[in-house]
């Protein structure tokens, strides 16, 4: 290559190194001056053109990148052209990528190697480009020439991962196992195999054909040695031998994998499995679906083996034997597999046919003797609890509480107390306690975390604290009060104590979930949403972790908040799945082939997330609201996301059914285990047993994939486009002289009609009812509380439907024309209703949860935004144009009528948003009468009401003194618990300021429009 001769893309390196140092160093406008005093040396050169078109792009210049970059592209076909680097191909490359022009670079590498048939340095940059495309068949082909032309082991190793790939994500690929296996077989015979990635690559090829026996011939073999750890290798052997169903066998190679890893537990489980034979593989979740990790590993284990009950007994006391030497063998308390898998044993024991518990219990009292002190006891043995009765969960707890002195202050006492408190929770013998009992409890909790202070005294600040799971259950347990009593007292006490320990130490994450979702039900979201941003969700974990927060983000005033949260979002996603490409081509470089199928299965997954679609929408949708008083900016951001078609398309039914849920819901609180059910919103069911509310959690969770969350993506999906088509309908119908009018009308309204079809069975009804429900609602014969947990959407399909009357062909509504103006009064009652039912209902912000700002936030900015859309689009088709005047006569009249509706529109809308104005104001009370309102509920001096643990905290904070440590007492120096119900008072107003800042835009807009209106019609 040129570069060997100190030539870069065929000019001298001192040249080009300036360049790439200003690029490097962002100095972007430098760069640009060094490269054009280059390009003017060397006009013809691809490599400077590559490099200029590289810094435009970076400079924020794409039209101008792309124009450079095909130049250069050009000269590169040119026959001036003798000789193609890779550093020149490379440049444009990264230039055409970032454009998303990928098949621009792919074309440009076909051409090199088209001429230059035998260079490896061309061929391995043609099949990243295929990498970067997914180009499955194309890589495979690519690689398998490479290996021809030079030999090289990894060549033959790339075509055989493409073939699995094809396996992987392409129908019929199943046939090409086979090819792959000869291919493999032939390289073997004549050069053996050289790396463990190669080996394990070899192995999944024949698993996946399921010749296990093939499989562990190649593993005892020679090749086997390649393995480096006996474990791993182990390990295999015993997965292959259980899935070729050789359970006895395989049971002595897990054998000696714990005899070395005692602490192996998954291999343990195995071990048992194939000692029942039945393996027993620790279930992975679909990928498009949510389940309850205790549950599906519940499930895993209670597998029944054909065997009869003798010979169980017998394999078991086998196992039992072998588990005491290794727990003999191993005494160190940071071993715990040995002793979890004596439960496990009585576990299977009881599920096979012998039901004494006694042993069960006897070992989970030695576990909590022996490992009680840890915090991951409890969760160790979560689900060997549950098949306790409720005489030896008592006795249980009785063991434990009797096993140490709550009153000494060590890190041991503290874990075992925190153990017998998880254990109760896990349990939810909380449930069944009276309300005086779990005030007392909770009191103890917050005492213990305070007198345990001192032991985290020297422990870095972000490193976490001894104990803090205390104020978490604590919490737990005010919620509980709350839902049970409806004293809201209960709840600013939960918030209470987590505000105290974030007071002490700031970076527990957990406690500041928890927030999130108190204030959030609360109504003082902007609290919810600091909180929040103090987690700082970075990378991946905006996929998993932002359903604690952006579904009441979208459903609030707050839209410039919820905009920056998606725009995060999809940057994250976005990004990511263009440049996920390159951890593929980093991986076949670094020859981590099992890295390889990874990492396209996890882009796959990411590409197919259900948030992703749902966020898209969110995104245009959050778009049209801010800009919903503009018309022309409307049509702008309409403009660029195709009028909504690309939103329909990836609605579709194929689709959805493969859409992914990737949030991990197992860090929510209990009582919201879904972002669309919240048990607070029910009413507490004193019948109801522990381990019913534990599987209705499991059940939500479960059900995520078929449930409202779904539909709600879908139908968002579909509003983009229906608010294009509704204005874009009612121009063309109401515009006179537009050219080819008709003909567009009928195929915008054949469309609508289609979309309105889908919407409607999103809300879970046929079009046909569903336009029913809405005349119904709007004449009084429906009441609107039966449909009140989708209104918004109802009200939205009406704004959609009257827009549709104006372009449609036929009749909309049952008994009139397309002429008729009846469709606006149904939209005009059906708002009024809607929203009068909601300031009738509402109540006192934040003193009574049951206010409806939410709701309120998205009938102002969803359907009447929708339907102001549609009267701003009405009203200039309809303006009289000047240049229409007939000679002799006055300007053109527009359509009377229809104005005349519009006009009535306008001011029920007006009139409506003012009455939302009015309940507004009278929400925003002087803020110390809605301090004292609030305070109010902590006032209790009685033993079984809240106020004891406010009082509390804010004593432990005045009295804090040195002994629980200099830096915690001075953190605690600024604490009250009044100046924490302050901010919640001022988080209130200002919810109530935004959205009164909403309507304000809005009856802004309307009194424009009436004058408007009004100089039309007179």
């Amino acid at each position: 290559m040129a570069s060997k001769f100190g030539l870069t893309g065929g000019i001298p390196e001192r040249r080009v190194r300036p360049i790439w140092d200003a690029v490097d160093s962002r100095q972007y406008k430098a760069a640009l001056k060094l490269c054009t005093g280059l390009l003017a040396k060397h006009p013809t050169s691809p490599y400077a053109l590559a490099l200029k078109a590289l810094i435009l792009e970076r400079m924020g210049k794409p039209d101008e990148a792309l124009s450079v970059s095909l130049n250069a592209k050009e000269l590169l076909y040119s026959d001036n052209i003798f000789h193609f680097d890779d550093l020149t191909l490379s440049t444009l490359q990264i230039v055409f990528q970032r454009l998303d022009r990928l098949d621009l670079a792919t074309s440009c590498y076909e051409y090199a190697c088209t001429k230059y048939p035998s260079n490896l340095e061309l061929m391995m940059g043609l099949f990243n480009c295929y990498v970067r495309e997914y180009s499955y068949v194309k890589q495979q082909q690519t690689a398998l020439k490479m290996y021809k032309t030079v030999g090289e082991e990894r060549f033959l190793l790339w075509a055989v991962c493409s073939i699995q790939l094809q396996v992987h994500f392409t129908s019929g690929g199943v046939k090409l196992l086979a090819l792959a296996e000869a291919l493999l077989k032939k390289h073997i015979n004549s050069h053996s195999l050289h790396e463990p990635e190669a080996l394990a690559l070899y192995i999944s090829v024949l698993e996946q054909q399921e010749k296990y026996d093939a499989a562990l011939e190649v593993l005892s073999g020679d090749l086997g040695s390649l393995l480096g750890r006996e474990e791993d290798k182990l390990r295999l052997q015993g997965r292959l031998l259980a899935q070729a169903s050789s359970y006895a066998a395989a049971s002595e190679i897990y054998q000696k994998v714990l005899e070395s890893c005692p602490d192996d537990w998954e291999s343990f489980l195995h071990y048992i499995g194939c000692l029942l034979e039945y393996d027993v593989n620790l279930p992975k979740p679909c990928t498009g679906e949510h389940t309850c990790p205790s549950c599906s590993v519940d499930s895993a284990l209670s597998n029944k083996t054909s065997l009869s009950q003798e010979l169980v007994e017998s394999r078991l006391t086998s196992a039992l034997s072998f588990v005491q030497r290794l727990q003999e063998n191993n005494s160190s308390d940071c071993v715990r597999g040995p002793h979890l898998a004596n439960i496990e044993i009585e576990r299977q024991r009881c599920l096979n046919g012998n039901p004494n518990n006694i042993k069960l219990m006897e070992a989970l009292v030695k576990y909590f003797h022996r490992f009680g002190h840890l915090s991951c006891s409890a969760s160790d043995v979560e689900i060997y609890l549950h098949m306790a009765s409720g005489n030896e969960i008592s006795e249980l707890l009785d063991e434990i509480s009797g096993s140490f002195d709550a009153s000494s202050v060590s890190v041991n006492t503290l874990g075992l107390t925190i153990t017998l408190f998880k254990v109760q929770e896990l349990l939810g013998t909380l449930f069944t306690k009276p309300t005086t009992e779990l005030q007392g409890i909770a009191k103890r909790m917050v005492d213990t975390f305070y007198k345990n202070l001192s032991l985290s005294n020297e422990l870095d600040p972000q490193e976490s604290m001894y104990g803090e799971e205390l104020l978490s259950m604590a919490s737990s347990i005010f919620v509980q009060l709350y839902w049970r009593t409806r004293n809201l007292g209960y709840l600013l006490e939960a918030i209470l104590v987590l505000e105290f320990g974030l007071t002490v130490r700031k970076y527990v994450w957990q406690y500041k979930i928890i927030l999130v979702h108190l204030y959030s039900y609360l109504g003082a979201l902007p609290l919810a949403h600091k909180w929040y941003i103090t987690l700082e969700v970075k990378n991946i974990l905006l996929e998993s972790v932002s359903h604690h927060i952006l579904p009441q983000m979208l459903n609030s005033p707050f839209l410039q908040h919820a905009a920056d949260l998606v725009k995060d979002y999809l940057k994250f996603m976005d990004d990511h799945l263009k440049e996920s490409a390159d951890l593929t081509c980093l991986a076949y470089r670094h020859r981590t082939y099992s890295k390889v199928i990874e990492f396209v299965q996890f882009k796959d997954r990411l590409q197919r997330s259900m948030q992703y679609l749902s966020v898209k929408s969110d995104s245009v949708m959050l778009h049209l609201k801010q800009k919903a008083d503009s018309l022309d900016e409307v049509e702008s951001i309409l403009e660029s996301v195709s009028h909504g078609t690309k939103l329909v398309e990836l609605s579709n039914d194929d689709s959805m059914k493969r859409l992914t849920f990737n949030e991990d819901l197992e860090a929510r609180p209990w009582w919201t285990p879904t972002s669309s059910v919240n048990f607070l919103s029910e009413s507490f069911d004193e019948g109801s047993t522990p381990a019913s509310y534990r599987t209705k959690m499991c059940k939500h969770k479960s059900n995520e994939k078929d449930g409202p969350k779904l539909k709600d993506a879908e139908r968002k999906s579909l509003v983009p486009r229906l608010v294009y088509l509704s204005m874009h309908g009612c121009t063309t119908f109401l515009r006179e002289g537009e050219s080819n009018g008709a003909s567009s009308n009928v195929t915008a309204a054949v469309e609508t009609k289609t979309l309105l079809e889908k919407y409607a069975r999103s809300i879970g009804y046929s079009f046909d009812d569903a336009l029913g429900i809405v005349l119904g609602m709007s004449s009084g014969k429906k009441t609107v509380k039966d449909f009140a947990p989708d209104i918004v959407n109802w009200m939205s399909f009406a704004a959609f439907i009257n827009a549709w009357n104006l372009c449609s062909t036929e009749p909309v509504i049952p008994g009139t024309d397309r002429s008729s103006i009846n469709s606006w009064l149904i939209v005009d009652n059906l708002f009024k209703t809607c929203i009068e039912e909601q300031l009738t209902d509402a109540s006192q912000m934040l003193t009574s949860l049951g206010n409806n700002i939410p709701l309120l936030a998205r009938m102002v900015t969803e359907p009447i935004s929708w339907h102001l859309l549609v009267i701003q689009s009405c009203m200039r088709a309809m303006t009289p144009q000047g240049k229409k005047k007939k000679k002799g006569g006055p300007l053109e009249r527009p359509n009377t009528p229809h104005l005349q509706a519009i006009q009535i529109s306008v001011n029920c809308m007006a009139d409506t948003l003012q009455n939302v104005q009015t309940w507004l104001s009278d929400q925003m009370r002087p803020e110390e009468q809605a301090l004292d309102a609030l305070l109010s509920h902590l006032q209790g001096t009685s033993a079984d009401g809240p106020g004891q643990i406010s009082r509390t905290l804010d004593e432990s904070a005045a009295a804090a003194s040195s002994e629980i440590g200099g830096r915690i007492a001075q953190s605690l120096e600024p604490w009250s618990s009044a100046g924490v119900v302050r901010r919640i008072v001022g988080a209130g107003d200002e919810t109530i300021a935004e959205l009164k800042k909403l309507c304000a835009q809005k009856l802004k807009l309307l009194k424009l429009a009436s004058a408007s209106l009004s100089s039309m019609l007179h």
